[in-house]
């Protein structure tokens, strides 16, 4: 298991590729789950555990490695089920998220694959807000289900969406033409964390749930305006997502005439591993790691202005 993880930074190629590598997992249960190579730091039978008074009940305990305390996160009660009951024979995923690392506990980890993006699909309908599910994949005629792990730690420790007085003082958007922030993000809480955060500020939101959707409706809008800047300010696109990545929705409106000019900022949970060549790879404009209303505020009111002086 120790050498399961040593290649992740070899595979930087698929990155923008529209491909990616799952690490398949299970907790309680026969149902296998998958979480993205690039958000995991290390995999490990789990620890003895240390019990801190007053922690979330979600949270196990705390777990001492190498000179990092990490709270570890029991995912099968997480996603609302039972206990993962022998934790000393489970596993330890450690992940880093939202400018944070945390140990998932689970019961045991299989192996690593490699797919497309064009493979991983939205949950299926009827799952409901109440959800855990981002995205589902097939692998050896078995379902994989894919968790909303954003979701899951705003629960355990919800992130503020207020855009400090500092910030929202300085932020002018008066000129912005009334022009509209589209979010593209496959995770229903990030996707409402943006939102809240940019509607603070006066600016106007449309959503996609999917690089994909995102695209066919930036082309539409471009059909009807014939540029897509005339009604569309700044794109801010998580990279992971099914169907279409962010890296590869850049590239297409990048290589798309009545879309090039959209300003693009990849705002995502993947920041200690990011490889931040891939930024000016695939031409996205700005890139942040998720989440910080005041450094997203202030890059779209950025861009939004350069959009303006350019027309000038």
């Amino acid at each position: 298991m120790s050498g399961i993880l040593d290649s992740v930074n070899q595979r930087t190629q698929l990155v923008g590729q529209n491909r990616l590598e799952l690490l398949l997992f299970r907790l309680n249960s026969r149902q296998r789950f998958g979480i993205n190579v690039f958000k995991v730091r290390e995999v490990l039978q789990c620890p003895p555990l240390t019990s801190i008074p007053k922690l979330n009940r979600l949270v196990r305990g705390v777990a001492h490695i190498r000179g990092q305390t990490i709270s570890v996160i029991d995912l099968s009660m997480a996603t609302g089920g039972a206990p993962i009951e022998d934790v000393s024979t489970g596993f330890i995923i450690i992940a880093e998220y939202n400018r944070s690392v945390q140990g998932f506990l689970v019961g045991s980890v299989e192996r690593i694959i490699n797919t497309n993006w064009d493979a991983i699909m939205p949950p299926p309908k009827g799952t409901g807000k109440a959800s855990f599910l981002t995205a589902v994949t097939e692998v050896d005629d078995e379902l994989i289900e894919i968790l909303d792990v954003e979701k899951i730690l705003n629960e355990i420790s919800p992130l503020s969406t207020d855009v400090s007085d500092e910030i929202a003082n300085n932020v002018d958007v008066s000129k912005s033409d009334g022009k509209i922030i589209f979010i593209a993000d496959d995770s229903s809480v990030a996707r409402n964390q943006v939102k809240k955060a940019l509607t603070t500020l006066g600016l106007e939101i449309e959503m996609a749930k999917n690089g994909f959707e995102a695209l066919q409706r930036l082309k539409e809008i471009a059909a009807e305006t014939g540029d897509v800047t005339d009604k569309v300010g700044v794109l801010v696109s998580d990279i992971e997502m099914p169907e279409m990545d962010g890296y590869t929705l850049t590239a297409e409106i990048k290589n798309t005439p009545e879309l090039s000019r959209l300003h693009v900022i990849l705002h995502t949970s993947l920041s200690g591993v990011f490889n931040q060549a891939m930024v000016s790879k695939v031409g996205a404009d700005d890139f942040i790691a998720k989440f910080h209303p005041d450094e997203l505020a202030t890059a779209v009111q950025k861009w939004l202005q350069t959009d303006l002086k350019g027309k000038q």
